[in-house]
């Protein structure tokens, strides 16, 4: 699924870059030409960064704290500073935490929860589009959820519907502008083990059945009851970044099986 130069020449911002999804987009834009600034708050994005180098990108990773301004400021004045414009970007972090019943969230976790899968994409967004808006051009794409409608992870769900409602507004506000925004909507994915967990604690045997109905659920709400791989969400995400997908924006895409979230 690789189109060799579909990205030449275009400045790309891929956030959560360290693993899984992330890395995923980062190495095939990298083979697609994409000149590529990396971030994630783990140093694995740097072993990332090298393997980008080694499929011929001009590739650049940083260390950051996206949940906060002064991350995402960070990032987007790296970017100008190295390459003068950012052209795309991609808002891949997140995830859920903890899996529960929302009675048994605790007030810190529930706001863990929204700083992880929220803030990040809010705070990227605002931080390139001063570059994109002078610009008059760009593409945001940022990674939702079919989990906005699932169980035993409601903040979690509440912060991609979130996502998707940013997604709808900046599209509306900004095409004037020349700026795509658009989003995928992850169904279940089957990425490799995670060398950083969310959480590290291990699972107690009550948290287990509750993740275990995660999963249950995932596979019973996909109309092909199967998780996806790391390349079919690559696929979408790289497709609403590119070109081709010129007339679209505004749009919430769902890579759930069938599952529409």
């Amino acid at each position: 699924m690789i189109h060799p130069d579909r990205f030449e020449d275009q400045v790309m911002i891929v956030t959560g870059a360290a693993q899984g999804i992330g890395r995923g987009v980062a190495l095939a834009a990298a083979r697609e030409g994409a000149r590529l600034v990396l971030a994630d708050r783990a140093p694995l994005v740097h072993e990332v960064a090298q393997e980008a180098a080694a499929c011929g990108a001009q590739v650049v990773a940083i260390e950051a704290d996206l949940e906060t301004w002064a991350g995402a400021a960070a990032l987007a004045a790296r970017a100008l500073a190295d390459h003068g414009r950012i052209d795309i970007l991609v808002n891949n972090v997140g995830g859920t935490i903890w899996a529960k019943p929302y009675q048994d969230y605790e007030e810190a976790q529930i706001e863990a929860e929204i700083r992880r899968s929220l803030f990040p994409t809010l705070w990227c967004c605002r931080a390139v589009l001063p570059a994109m808006i002078a610009a008059r051009a760009g593409a945001i794409v940022n990674v939702s959820s079919v989990a906005t409608r699932g169980i035993h992870r409601v903040p979690y769900s509440a912060a991609k519907g979130g996502v998707n409602a940013l997604t709808a507004s900046l599209a509306f506000e900004h095409a004037q502008d020349g700026i795509r925004v658009n989003a995928v909507a992850t169904g279940g994915t089957d990425a490799p083990p995670r060398k950083v967990p969310r959480n590290p604690q291990p699972l107690n045997a009550r948290e287990q059945v509750w993740y275990q109905g995660i999963v249950d659920q995932t596979l019973a709400s996909s109309f092909m009851h199967r998780y996806g791989t790391v390349d079919e969400q690559v696929a979408a995400i790289l497709f609403l970044a590119s070109s081709e997908a010129s007339y679209v924006t505004g749009t919430v895409l769902p890579v759930g099986g069938g599952d529409q979230g």
